[in-house]
């Protein structure tokens, strides 16, 4: 299984969130968790991004 690994500028643009709408989701427990690589480098796995997409549309449409 493989799964890539997304930057905050690009789950920024996949989820149209700003970046302290990410952080404050994810401190609510509403977001994925970042993957910490480095001291200053966190990633997040795309399939976990497109299945929070996922959910949203599914909870819009009811």
């Amino acid at each position: 299984m493989q799964n890539k690994l997304l930057r905050l500028p690009q789950v920024k643009a996949s989820t149209g969130l700003s970046k302290s709408s990410i952080y404050a989701r994810i401190a609510e427990g509403t977001f994925p968790k970042q993957i910490p690589l480095g001291p200053r480098l966190v990633v997040w796995v795309e399939a976990d991004i497109q299945n929070w997409i996922n959910e949203q549309v599914l909870a819009a449409r009811g």
